[in-house]
Order: structure tokens, then sequence, then C-alpha cells
């Protein structure tokens, strides 16, 4: 079947099958391998995007309910293809030591980015309240955590991105 949707801000249209899930499209078939997927079964939030500014589990969404949606991934964090710019919620990762081996860095930066969307302000109570779908398995919490609050406060320095 053919969908429709806006990726990263660009109109695309595909054909997928029915029963295909949103992780595999995007890593199969639009060869954006930023999204991870490290369980197969909505609990470590590797394969976290964001659908319409919310953000899912994409190894547990179908396809078909992109039709006519936004999604927005890793990728479409850099802004303008080409672009080296880092959101800043990346640039505080990278500052405060927020990933290790790096695995389960993009689900954590698209969820932190919806957690702070609002609140420029997290307390760490509410960072890993937010985060709880997320799994480290190298136990970087602590970093990730503080990343996680001076992204907020970055996201609302620099306008909200």
């Amino acid at each position: 079947m053919q969908i429709s949707f806006t990726l990263n801000g660009r109109p695309t249209t595909v054909e997928a099958e029915p029963s295909m899930l949103v992780a595999d499209l995007l890593r199969e078939q639009l060869d954006l391998t930023g999204t991870h997927v490290g369980c197969d079964t909505s609990q470590c939030g590797a394969c976290v995007v964001h659908l319409d500014g919310v953000p899912v589990k994409s190894c547990t969404l179908l396809a078909p309910s992109l039709d006519g949606a936004a999604l927005l991934t890793i990728e479409g964090l850099q802004g303008e293809p080409g672009s080296n710019r880092l959101h800043p919620m990346q640039e505080a990762f990278r500052e405060h030591h927020g990933l290790q081996c790096g695995f389960c860095t993009p689900g954590m930066l698209m969820t932190a980015i919806a957690l702070a969307q609002d609140k420029p302000n997290l307390t760490e109570a509410e960072v890993r309240h937010g985060l709880e779908g997320n799994i480290c398995r190298c136990t970087g919490y602590q970093n990730i955590v503080v990343a996680v609050m001076a992204g907020a406060a970055a996201m609302h320095a620099a306008g909200g991105e």
C-alpha cells in the first residue's frame, strides 16, 4: 500500500506492506538507521521517534499509521541536510557525557526532547520518571539525567527547539 507523510520536514511517499513496522520502514526501506531496535518488544525505547510531536516506539507501530502524519527521527534533529549543527539536547548529551556505547542514545534523545518541550526546569525526579520507558544497558543514567536537565534549559534558551 502507498502511504504519504512528512518525514523530518519533507513530504515522503512510500510503498509499505500493511504489516510493516515503522522501525523496519525507516531502517530497511528509507535507510535511516539512527532509529535503533533493541528488544522488538517495546520495552527498551531505543526506537523512539516523534509522530505528530508525540514520542512513540517505532518497533510496535505499523507503517500505515504514518499516512498523513508528521514523523521526526533522530536524523531530523540535524536540521538542513549537510548541517553539522547539533540540537541543544544532543549538545547537552555530548557535554555532560550522557552517552556511553550510544545504542540507547537516539531513543533517549527523542524521549528527552519531548519531555523538555514545555518544561525548561526539569527536576531529577521528573527526568527519571520521564525516561522510565528507555533502558541504558551501560548504566549511564546519572549522566543522562544531568544531560537531559541541561538540554531542557538549553532548548528553551535557544527558543524551544
